[in-house]
């Protein structure tokens, strides 16, 4: 049975056979929640958004806060598109 990671992942098992595979817990995450949205196709290439680079430094708070990745509110721009990146 999958581990419950909270309420920000929305599908335990997804997340945790990605996480299984060595995928880092902000892309397992994405991915998860991506597949457990109907509205969603993960299998396809997005490339629709800025690279990291361009967004603000809270844009990139705010979406490593999504996907609940430790240590954010210290975390410099670099260090969040690094944590993001996984």
């Amino acid at each position: 049975m999958a581990k419950q990671h909270g309420p920000s992942i929305k599908d335990d098992e997804t997340y945790q056979a990605l996480r299984d595979k060595g995928y880092a817990k902000p892309k397992a995450a994405a991915i998860a929640n991506a597949q457990a949205n109907d509205n969603m196709a993960p299998s396809r290439k997005g490339g629709k958004a800025a690279p990291y680079e361009e967004w603000t430094r809270d844009e990139l708070y705010d979406w490593a806060r999504e996907l609940d990745v430790d240590g954010r509110s210290k975390m410099t721009k670099s260090e969040l598109i690094d944590a993001l990146r996984g």
